[in-house]
Protein backbone atom coordinates (compact mmCIF):
# COMPACT_ATOMS: atom_id res chain seq x y z
CA UNK A 1 0.00 0.00 0.00
CA UNK A 2 2.92 2.33 0.43
CA UNK A 3 4.30 1.48 -2.39
CA UNK A 4 1.06 3.18 -4.04
CA UNK A 5 0.88 5.69 -2.39
CA UNK A 6 4.48 7.23 -3.53
CA UNK A 7 3.56 6.74 -7.19
CA UNK A 8 0.60 9.47 -5.98
CA UNK A 9 1.39 13.14 -5.11
CA UNK A 10 0.22 14.58 -2.18
CA UNK A 11 -2.43 17.19 -2.50
CA UNK A 12 -0.26 19.54 -0.93
CA UNK A 13 2.41 19.00 -3.57
CA UNK A 14 0.23 19.79 -5.91
CA UNK A 15 -1.05 23.37 -4.79
CA UNK A 16 2.05 24.17 -4.45
CA UNK A 17 2.63 23.11 -7.67
CA UNK A 18 -0.29 25.33 -8.60
CA UNK A 19 1.07 28.01 -6.77
CA UNK A 20 4.38 27.48 -8.42
CA UNK A 21 2.32 27.94 -11.99
CA UNK A 22 0.20 31.27 -10.91
CA UNK A 23 3.12 33.94 -12.22
CA UNK A 24 3.12 31.87 -15.93
CA UNK A 25 -0.68 32.17 -16.10
CA UNK A 26 -0.72 35.70 -15.38
CA UNK A 27 2.46 36.21 -17.78
CA UNK A 28 0.11 34.39 -20.09
CA UNK A 29 -2.82 36.69 -19.57
CA UNK A 30 -0.93 40.07 -19.98
CA UNK A 31 0.35 38.55 -23.11
CA UNK A 32 -2.67 37.77 -24.46
CA UNK A 33 -3.68 41.11 -24.13
CA UNK A 34 -0.68 42.15 -25.89
CA UNK A 35 -1.95 39.79 -28.84
CA UNK A 36 -5.45 41.41 -28.29
CA UNK A 37 -3.73 45.17 -29.10
CA UNK A 38 -1.56 43.74 -31.90
CA UNK A 39 -4.12 42.09 -33.77
CA UNK A 40 -6.41 45.27 -33.62
CA UNK A 41 -3.80 47.20 -34.86
CA UNK A 42 -2.67 44.93 -37.67
CA UNK A 43 -6.43 45.30 -38.59
CA UNK A 44 -6.76 48.58 -38.64
CA UNK A 45 -3.33 49.03 -40.66
CA UNK A 46 -4.51 46.43 -43.44
CA UNK A 47 -8.14 48.39 -43.56
CA UNK A 48 -5.94 51.60 -44.17
CA UNK A 49 -4.13 49.48 -47.03
CA UNK A 50 -7.14 48.29 -48.86
CA UNK A 51 -8.98 51.80 -48.43
CA UNK A 52 -5.00 53.70 -50.19
CA UNK A 53 -5.11 50.55 -52.60
CA UNK A 54 -8.39 51.90 -53.82
CA UNK A 55 -7.74 54.95 -54.20
CA UNK A 56 -4.49 54.89 -55.71
CA UNK A 57 -5.44 54.50 -59.21
CA UNK A 58 -7.61 58.17 -58.96
CA UNK A 59 -5.07 60.02 -57.75
CA UNK A 60 -2.35 62.12 -59.09
CA UNK A 61 0.64 63.88 -58.75
CA UNK A 62 1.95 64.91 -54.97
CA UNK A 63 -0.91 62.91 -53.90
CA UNK A 64 -0.27 59.99 -55.78
CA UNK A 65 3.22 60.19 -54.32
CA UNK A 66 2.32 60.34 -50.85
CA UNK A 67 -0.54 57.58 -50.93
CA UNK A 68 2.13 55.48 -52.30
CA UNK A 69 4.73 56.45 -49.28
CA UNK A 70 2.03 56.25 -47.34
CA UNK A 71 1.18 52.43 -48.77
CA UNK A 72 5.10 51.50 -47.99
CA UNK A 73 4.81 52.69 -44.66
CA UNK A 74 2.03 50.46 -44.23
CA UNK A 75 3.27 47.54 -45.79
CA UNK A 76 6.62 47.84 -43.26
CA UNK A 77 4.64 48.15 -40.72
CA UNK A 78 1.96 45.00 -40.76
CA UNK A 79 5.58 43.32 -40.92
CA UNK A 80 6.38 44.37 -37.62
CA UNK A 81 3.11 43.81 -36.60
CA UNK A 82 3.32 40.17 -37.84
CA UNK A 83 6.76 39.86 -36.13
CA UNK A 84 5.75 41.27 -33.05
CA UNK A 85 2.63 38.56 -33.26
CA UNK A 86 5.33 35.69 -33.77
CA UNK A 87 7.01 36.87 -30.70
CA UNK A 88 4.40 37.42 -28.43
CA UNK A 89 2.58 33.95 -29.22
CA UNK A 90 5.80 32.15 -29.27
CA UNK A 91 6.69 33.57 -25.75
CA UNK A 92 2.92 32.42 -24.91
CA UNK A 93 3.91 28.99 -26.06
CA UNK A 94 7.08 28.55 -24.02
CA UNK A 95 5.31 29.94 -20.81
CA UNK A 96 2.55 27.58 -21.35
CA UNK A 97 5.36 24.42 -21.84
CA UNK A 98 7.06 26.16 -18.46
CA UNK A 99 3.60 25.30 -16.39
CA UNK A 100 3.37 21.97 -17.97
CA UNK A 101 7.20 21.01 -17.04
CA UNK A 102 6.38 22.02 -13.85
CA UNK A 103 3.35 19.74 -13.49
CA UNK A 104 5.50 16.67 -15.15
CA UNK A 105 8.18 17.61 -13.17
CA UNK A 106 6.40 17.00 -10.05
CA UNK A 107 4.38 14.38 -11.18
CA UNK A 108 7.22 12.24 -12.39
CA UNK A 109 9.53 13.04 -9.89
CA UNK A 110 12.30 15.08 -12.64
CA UNK A 111 14.55 17.18 -11.28
CA UNK A 112 14.00 19.47 -14.41
CA UNK A 113 14.61 22.96 -12.58
CA UNK A 114 17.47 24.23 -14.89
CA UNK A 115 15.36 22.95 -17.95
CA UNK A 116 11.77 25.13 -16.30
CA UNK A 117 14.52 28.17 -15.72
CA UNK A 118 15.65 28.09 -19.29
CA UNK A 119 12.23 27.53 -20.79
CA UNK A 120 10.91 30.24 -18.88
CA UNK A 121 14.18 32.87 -19.48
CA UNK A 122 13.15 32.27 -23.24
CA UNK A 123 9.86 33.03 -22.50
CA UNK A 124 10.47 36.08 -21.18
CA UNK A 125 13.15 37.08 -23.89
CA UNK A 126 10.87 36.46 -26.95
CA UNK A 127 8.10 38.43 -24.87
CA UNK A 128 10.77 41.51 -25.02
CA UNK A 129 11.41 40.86 -28.00
CA UNK A 130 8.20 40.94 -28.78
CA UNK A 131 7.41 44.44 -27.17
CA UNK A 132 10.53 45.75 -28.88
CA UNK A 133 8.58 45.42 -32.31
CA UNK A 134 5.44 46.95 -30.67
CA UNK A 135 7.23 50.36 -30.01
CA UNK A 136 9.02 50.21 -33.69
CA UNK A 137 5.56 49.90 -34.88
CA UNK A 138 4.37 52.67 -32.53
CA UNK A 139 7.04 54.77 -34.05
CA UNK A 140 6.53 54.21 -37.69
CA UNK A 141 2.93 55.04 -36.97
CA UNK A 142 3.41 58.29 -35.87
CA UNK A 143 5.61 58.45 -38.72
CA UNK A 144 2.05 58.23 -41.08
CA UNK A 145 0.05 60.68 -38.39
CA UNK A 146 2.13 63.91 -39.46
CA UNK A 147 0.38 67.07 -40.72
CA UNK A 148 1.86 68.43 -43.44
CA UNK A 149 2.56 72.43 -42.94
CA UNK A 150 -0.36 73.80 -45.55
CA UNK A 151 -2.97 72.07 -43.47
CA UNK A 152 -2.19 73.74 -40.25
CA UNK A 153 -2.76 77.26 -41.22
CA UNK A 154 -1.34 79.35 -38.59
CA UNK A 155 0.96 78.26 -36.24
CA UNK A 156 0.39 78.48 -32.18
CA UNK A 157 2.28 80.59 -29.75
Amino acid sequence: MHQIMEMFPAVTTIAQTIQLSLSPVFMLAGIGAILNVLVARLARVVDRARALEMLQPTLVGEDRTHHAWELRLLHWRMKVINTALFLCASSAIATCSVVALLFVGELAHLHIGTVVGVMFIMAMLLLVSGLVMFLIEVRLSLRATYVRNEMLGKRLS
